[in-house]
């Protein structure tokens, strides 16, 4: 059972997503930017917001899972992408949306200048509470 519960807000507009978390007690995972890489290092859809935030979240499911974590213990996503358009930033949270459905985690989306490698335009990093206590 995940140590996360989602919490909205009676007085705040209802947005369809959480604007906090609590975390019972026990361990927390804080992860690195996950980029959108495949295994052998190479950017996987280059210039592509959607494809890169899929496989980014791939890549975070995979991290928190080494750890014993799933994608439902998440306390706190943020995702970064660098491009200059707001819908962008739209379809990105699309992806984010179609990967958690109505259990999306509270989160963070920015619009950034540059990431770390060329063709990245996504990258995603969590704070995430694993269910062992």
């Amino acid at each position: 059972m995940s140590r996360v519960r989602l919490n909205g807000s009676a007085a705040l507009h209802d947005g369809g997503f959480a604007y906090s978390a609590t975390v019972a007690p026990g361990p927390l995972l804080f992860t690195a930017g996950i980029s959108p890489l495949d295994a052998d290092g190479v950017v996987e859809a280059p210039g592509d917001v959607v494809a890169q935030t899929r496989k980014c979240l791939q890549n975070l499911s995979v991290v928190l899972a080494e750890q014993g974590a799933s994608m439902a213990d998440i306390a706190k996503l943020t995702i970064y992408v660098a491009e200059r358009l707001q819908v962008d930033l739209s379809v990105a949270w699309d992806a984010v949306v179609a990967e958690f459905g109505s259990e999306i985690p509270p989160a963070m989306m920015l619009g950034v200048t540059v990431l770390p490698y060329d063709e990245q335009v996504v990258e995603i990093e969590a704070i995430a509470a694993p269910g062992r206590g």
